[in-house]
């Protein structure tokens, strides 16, 4: 979830997976694929940003997941270490 701000200042959060576009006229217009609209006080560029940040999060935090050191899934994203729910096999040569 990306955190947005209504021009009233109220803070909401939104899918950015649901977001089909992005418009400044000269208000930022949020609409989502559902034909939601949000009027927004970011600006294009920064909710572009947004996007960008949370998918590389969405990223890191998959594969540190996905890394295993000695039977310890790493979420390095939360800072937490959790114990796996899967074992890994050793790679046949």
């Amino acid at each position: 979830m990306i955190i947005l701000t209504r021009l009233t200042g109220q803070r909401f959060a939104v899918n950015p997976d649901l977001i089909e576009r992005v418009e400044t006229t000269p208000d930022t217009i949020v609409t989502l694929v559902d034909g939601t609209k949000y009027l927004v006080k970011e600006d294009l560029e920064d909710i572009a940003s947004l996007v960008v940040d949370h998918r590389a999060a969405v990223v890191a935090k998959a594969i540190d997941v996905a890394q295993v050191d000695q039977g310890t899934a790493i979420a390095s994203v939360t800072g937490l270490r959790h114990p796996p729910r899967f074992t890994v096999a050793p790679e046949a040569d």
